[in-house]
């Protein structure tokens, strides 16, 4: 492993940034599209998409075969190839030093995995003509961890390989996770961040679950994953720290009720053990999910006086990738914000299933 010392709460930093979005492929569409409050939710064509809505926020003409090639593709599924693009745009504007140790560097994706995959492979062996009669290719797109895996193998990543998931809350326990791996010295450099796709399936099962008492949002996919790595590995490769991690927060809560006393306990303790108070916060990414958890975070964020970036209402409900979604949105709004620089930002996240998380950045140098 490459001669580094394991970065400290104060040099774990974001160096980079690759973003798949309701926008398009790349940063620059989807820092125009936020910049401009563009809603990238659109009329579905129901034809290609037998679904109980009438529009999403999809990615753009995104196909499999188009933007990844005919080669390892056959029985790729749709979660898969937006988490390997996304990587693969990371890689190829910041990784020309990083493949060369690739044992140094590793991949934390979270995602909810393929409900489309699970569903379509689960039909096939009980309305084949035998249960073993199905594709075996198509197999491995049933295991949550399938995108991470297919990503870091098509790349060249052999370092840590690490699949997590918590539903809204997912792209705040990868970059969790990751700060503990650099912290401890599993690695040199991690990509993280999550990954969510638009299907069939999980449409329909979106469209009757609990949103309590509030009518289902759009649905939307894409992905965002980040470059970690501490401030000497960034400066040896010539990259610009984009914003230091100071630390990330967690906590659950039984009833809805209760989830913006939790959520601001996260705030609180991360704020103090950083030693910062509420009035250093200068930019909030909040999740700004429907209904009464919407209200839980508003009122959890009520005593912080800084602006907020409104995400989900211009790219849909994108579940795993919705937190790694709100960091890509704050990286993009400190870029064009010079006078962001050194100043903190908030990422918040809700869970209808009871968690929620905080994440404290410095931005900037």
């Amino acid at each position: 492993m490459t001669p580094h010392a394991p970065p400290t709460a104060q040099n774990l930093v974001i160096s980079g940034w690759a973003v798949s979005s309701p926008y398009g492929l790349g940063r620059d569409q989807f820092t125009t599209g936020l910049h401009g409050h563009h809603r990238a939710v659109t009329p579905l064509d129901t034809t290609a998409w037998p679904v109980p809505y009438t529009e999403a926020g999809l990615i753009p003409g995104f196909d499999i075969k188009t933007v990844l090639g005919r080669k390892g593709t056959r029985s790729m599924d749709r979660v898969t190839a937006i988490a390997a693009t996304t990587v693969g745009m990371l890689l190829q504007e910041y990784g020309t030093n990083l493949t060369s140790a690739p044992e140094d560097t590793g991949l934390v994706l979270g995602t909810s995995g393929s409900v489309q995959s699970i569903m379509d492979f689960t039909r096939d062996a009980l309305t084949g003509q035998a249960p073993y009669l199905v594709d075996p290719a198509r197999f491995p797109n049933t295991v949550m961890n399938c995108p991470t895996g297919h990503s870091a193998i098509r790349h060249t990543l052999k370092g840590p390989n690490v699949t997590v998931s918590g539903g809204a809350t997912t792209g705040l326990l990868a970059l969790n996770y990751a700060s503990r791996l650099l912290r401890g010295g599993h690695a040199t450099t991690l990509l993280a961040g999550a990954a969510e796709e638009f299907s069939v399936q999980r449409a329909r099962l979106e469209h009757v679950a609990d949103h309590g008492g509030h009518s289902p949002e759009p649905l939307g996919e894409g992905a965002a994953l980040f470059l970690l790595e501490n401030a000497a590995t960034a400066d040896a490769g010539h990259r610009t720290v984009l914003a230091t991690v100071l630390g990330c927060r967690f906590r659950a809560f039984q009833h809805t009720g209760h989830a913006a006393t939790v959520l601001g306990e996260c705030i609180d303790d991360i704020l103090t053990s950083t030693g910062h108070t509420a009035h250093d916060i200068a930019l909030i990414a909040p999740g700004t999910p429907p209904g009464i958890l919407g209200k839980e975070e508003t009122a959890a964020l009520d005593g912080l006086d800084a602006p907020r970036l409104p995400l989900r209402p211009l790219i849909g409900d994108t579940t795993a990738a919705t937190a790694a979604f709100q960091l890509a949105a704050t990286l993009a709004t400190a870029a064009d914000r010079p006078e962001l620089t050194g100043r903190l930002a908030l990422v918040t996240a809700l869970d209808r299933d009871g968690t929620t998380g905080a994440a404290l950045l410095r931005l900037g140098n």
